[in-house]
This record gives C-alpha cells, sequence and structure tokens, in this order.
C-alpha cells in the first residue's frame, strides 16, 4: 500500500517524520510512504511568541483538517503540539517510544547556569522555561525567541543572547548533541507534558490504519503522556500557563511529578501521585486536584493576565 504522511514543513518536523517511516518500513518493508508538507498557523505567524498566539492547536489544526479532507493518511508531530481537547475525528493512534524529555542549555563560551554572569540574556519561546529560569537565576533577563533549532543555535553563535533552552530530543534528532552545555535535571526542571514524544495521528473512523499504526505504539510512553495531559486538561495548561509534568512508568508502576511556577518564578507548587500503568487518565487528575488545593487557579489567572507581557 501506498500512504500519504503529513508533516510541517520545519527541518525537525521532517526527521522525526522520517525517523518515524524507517521505524515503520521496517515492520512494513513493502509499503510506500509520500510526505506532504502542511503549513500550520505556528510556522506562518513569526512576527510574535507563541504564547501570544490567540488560538488553540497552532501547529496542529491545519494538519486535522488535511485528515479530514483525507489529503493525507496519517500525520506525524510533536506529541507536545497537540491540544489535550480532543478532536471529533482525529485520534491520536500511536506513540512511539519517546526521546529525552529533559530540557537542554546552549550557551556562548559553554557556561552551565549557574555561571552566567548577573543580566545575562536567555532565548526561549517557552513560559514554562522562563519561570524555570527565574526560580533558579532571578537576576538574568529571560527573551522571548522564535524560529527552527538552526536559527536558535545561531542567535547564540552572533551573541544575540548568551544562551538558549530548548528541548534535548529536538537536538537529538537533528544531530546536534555536541551543542548542548548543560542537560537540566527533571528535578531540577521538568519537561512540558509530552515532551520528547511523537504522535501519530489518523482518521477516527479509518480502523485499517490505526491497526496499522498500532505496531509502534509504546505502552510506558503511551502511558507517562497520558498522565502528564490529563494533568495539564484538568488545569486547562497550555503555552500560556507553565506548567511542569514528568511522568514515569516502570514495571506497571506509574508515577506523576506536577509543578506551576508563580508569575515572578520565585514560589512553586507541585504534588505526586504514584499508581497503576492503567490509571494514567486518573492519576492526571489526582495530582491536579492536588495542585489546585494549593492555589494553582490563582496562579493560572495571573499567568493569563500576564502571558503577552514580556
Amino acid at each position: 500500500m501506498k500512504f500519504i504522511v503529513g508533516t510541517r514543513g520545519s527541518k525537525l518536523s521532517r526527521i522525526q517524520t522520517q525517523h518515524f517511516l524507517d521505524e515503520l518500513k521496517r515492520v512494513y518493508p513493502k509499503d510506500e510512504f509520500e510526505l506532504k508538507i502542511i503549513k500550520t498557523l505556528g510556522d506562518t505567524e513569526h512576527s510574535k511568541p507563541l504564547f501570544t498566539i490567540d488560538s488553540q492547536g497552532i501547529f496542529e489544526k491545519e494538519i486535522d483538517q488535511a485528515l479530514v479532507n483525507e489529503e493525507v493518511d496519517f500525520a506525524v508531530a510533536s506529541l507536545k503540539d497537540v491540544p489535550t481537547v480532543e478532536i471529533a475525528d482525529t485520534v491520536v493512534a500511536a506513540v512511539p517510544k519517546r526521546a529525552s524529555p529533559c530540557d537542554v542549555l546552549i550557551s556562548k563560551n559553554n557556561i552551565h547556569l549557574k555561571d552566567l554572569p548577573k543580566n545575562a540574556v536567555i532565548g526561549t519561546g517557552s513560559l514554562r522555561r522562563l519561570a524555570q529560569v527565574k526560580n533558579l537565576r532571578p537576576d538574568i533577563e529571560v527573551k522571548p525567541i522564535r524560529g527552527n533549532v538552526d536559527t536558535r543555535v545561531q542567535k547564540v553563535k552572533k551573541g544575540e543572547v548568551d544562551g538558549i533552552i530548548v528541548a534535548e530530543a529536538g537536538l537529538q534528532r537533528m544531530g546536534l548533541d555536541a551543542q548542548i552545555t548543560e542537560r537540566f535535571s527533571l528535578d531540577l526542571f521538568p519537561s512540558a507534558p509530552g515532551q520528547g514524544a511523537l504522535a501519530v495521528v489518523t482518521r477516527k473512523n479509518d480502523e485499517e490504519t490505526i491497526k496499522f499504526l498500532r505496531v509502534i505504539e509504546h505502552p510506558q510512553t503511551r502511558a507517562e503522556v497520558t498522565a502528564e495531559r490529563s494533568l495539564m486538561k484538568q488545569l486547562g495548561g497550555g503555552c500560556r500557563v507553565p506548567i511542569g509534568a514528568v511522568g514515569k512508568a516502570e514495571a506497571g508502576s506509574l508515577s506523576l511529578r506536577g509543578v506551576m511556577f508563580t508569575l515572578d518564578g520565585q514560589n512553586k507548587i507541585e504534588a505526586s501521585a504514584t499508581g497503576k500503568i492503567d490509571e494514567a487518565e486518573l492519576l492526571g487528575k489526582q495530582v491536579a486536584e492536588s495542585l489546585v488545593q494549593q492555589g494553582a487557579k490563582d496562579i493560572e489567572l495571573k499567568w493569563r493576565e500576564k502571558y503577552g507581557a514580556w
């Protein structure tokens, strides 16, 4: 069979889509796959930070529409870009094994975060990373930046910023590991829900394609990201509300830790829970409820009032 596969046009998107297709070809060597590039709002709107764009699913909405219109058979996306609100006609058919969920620092002269000079400038497109940097180094300036991974790395080399914080998984997939100055532990720097994982999306009514894709499903990763995304959904989070979520599945057990930072980054609330691997959705709700009891809704309100004022 021949499949038309949707993907965003960025270098990283094409690389990670091809990586998934290489895995699929090992299982289905006789099938053919043709890439179709889909431009999304997030790709075409470059003038402002992502969190100020008044639309959900800015990297996913056009992909879902291409699926519904049967322009593509399935699509590969970064799971953290897929909205937690379920789309009526599409489904995440498979979640492959996750790459690193960690964040990393790339800085001038390979200086670690704790050793950067006062008033150094860190670039990021994420409010979560802004809050985490401010929590660790309140004296550092955090600047919103856009662009693909290569573009962001060049901003460091050109001296436009003293450093950038990006996802380790993207650097690994692009073969840019050597650029990393510092890898942050998940205890110190909890990642975004679903970070490092891919989502393979298709039409809900296409049972044949769903079954075809499920061979690449990684149950432990699915459990981890389901718990993380359940937490985010319960709190109403997204790119405008910085939530760190770390799920870990081992030997039939699943743990989840959730973290929210205050607007100035100086304080945080956190909660954790452990359950069975098939209780991922419930675990997310439990951790979310614990955070709500600690004031998560008030913190969220302040972030939403401030979201565009960098």
